[in-house]
């Protein structure tokens, strides 16, 4: 859990997967927690599966966000001005029946169920999410962060004078938990 008191912000880091049968009371738990803590609106950052994505999700940015309707009448005009794109919703049955729509969310974890459940609780979630692919995410994560911040301006987008684009990775803090990530280093004997 990391927070920042002076945006009034709490960060609920989720890494590891969930035991089979345990995710549904959780989501439960936290959904209870943010409406008994009066917490005004939930940003969910997460990712689908790059390779299951349609023809449609192919072109353009890997980025997608989601609104429930509470925080849709608040902020969805924004969104339209920051130009961003909402998650499309895919064919039920494909090539059998492509009238009905539902969300998928391939690879997502429990972001399809936190959704649902804060759409039917009445609470402000809102879902940003990027297709990702195996391996290295920590690139990702930082897209995904910036991707935030051109929402809600956690801090001050610095400009770069040699491309004149703006970049704030090297401004976030790195949570300790990603170092060795993926194990220790290389030992130097090897060489």
């Amino acid at each position: 859990v990391y927070s920042l008191p002076s945006k009034k912000l709490a960060v609920l880091q989720i890494r590891s997967p969930f035991i089979k049968n345990k995710y549904r009371p959780f989501c439960q738990t936290l959904l209870s927690w943010v409406k008994s803590s009066k917490c005004a609106r939930v940003v969910l950052l997460s990712s689908s599966h790059a390779y299951q994505r349609d023809d449609e999700q192919l072109l353009g940015t890997p980025l997608r966000y989601l609104l429930t309707p509470d925080l849709e009448k608040a902020v969805g005009g924004l969104m339209q001005e920051l130009k961003w794109k909402e998650m499309e919703k895919v064919a039920a049955y494909p090539g059998i029946n492509d009238t009905e729509k539902v969300l998928h969310i391939p690879g997502g974890g429990i972001t399809k169920l936190l959704f649902t459940e804060s759409c039917s609780k009445g609470i402000q979630m809102a879902v940003l999410l990027k297709f990702c692919s195996e391996g290295d995410n920590i690139p990702d994560a930082f897209v995904l962060v910036n991707y935030l911040n051109e929402w809600l301006q956690l801090i001050k987008s610095e400009v770069s004078a040699s491309n004149n684009s703006t970049d704030t990775s090297s401004q976030w803090k790195i949570p300790s938990s990603w170092r060795l990530l993926f194990g220790n280093g290389l030992p130097p004997a090897l060489f």
